[in-house]
């Protein structure tokens, strides 16, 4: 059961729009979804709200550190009000996954990502769920950096705008532990393509041929 969700990204309208900052992204469309609005709170160092979902308490949480801090904020929240990690998700951009595509997962390395790298030191523990949202990679490590803090090109951007609404609808799933579906839902890329209808055959004349 999910009792904490974490958007990572970038403080400022200069970062608003960047490849980096699709945790953000995700986590402002769950915070509409909900109908509850994103708050400063000094003590968790980040935009905070808190719901009830289903009797039970959730909370969500901007950190405003910079993404290779991020860590800082998580852990305040999360050790504050007793939330393991295997109750936390975080949103972030994954350079391995294309736009239009995302993943669930629990665990694993950092893999390079700034602001992973510090919650899981903060943390103590890789042992919390991340949801991988594509932004694809550019093809060359030395452009990285470059790639992550500018803006993607419009068609990236709706894709990446796809995956993110595909992750808000499995929000019921994430919250109640049902992760296995909560996966099938979210990685799935396209809609599945309906079945073509039965054709429908032609009633017979009277002199018993297709009319």
């Amino acid at each position: 059961m999910i009792k904490l969700l974490v958007g990572l990204g970038n403080p400022g309208s200069e970062y608003e729009d960047t490849r980096h900052n699709a945790g953000f992204w995700w986590l402002e469309a769950v915070a509409r979804e909900l109908k509850v609005s994103l708050l400063p709170e000094r003590s968790y160092h980040g935009l905070v709200a808190r719901t009830t979902v289903k009797g039970q308490t959730l909370w969500l949480l901007e950190p405003q550190t910079y993404m290779n801090l991020s860590g800082k904020s998580v852990s305040a929240l999360a050790r504050f009000f007793k939330i393991q990690p295997h109750e936390i998700l975080v949103a972030h951009d994954e350079l391995d996954i294309a736009p239009g595509e995302a993943k669930l997962k629990r665990g694993g390395s950092h893999a390079g990502h700034n602001g992973l790298r510090d919650i899981h030191a903060q943390l103590g523990t890789a042992d919390y769920w991340r949801l991988r949202i594509g932004v694809g990679h550019p093809g060359d490590k030395a452009e990285v950096v470059s790639w992550v803090l500018k803006k993607p090109m419009s068609e990236h951007r709706k894709a990446i705008d796809d995956s993110i609404d595909r992750a808000v609808k499995a929000l019921p799933l994430l919250l109640v532990g049902e992760m296995d579906k909560a996966m099938a839902l979210i990685h799935t890329s396209k809609p599945p393509r309906p079945k073509p209808p039965r054709p429908v055959k032609a009633p017979a004349a009277e002199d018993g041929t297709p009319g």
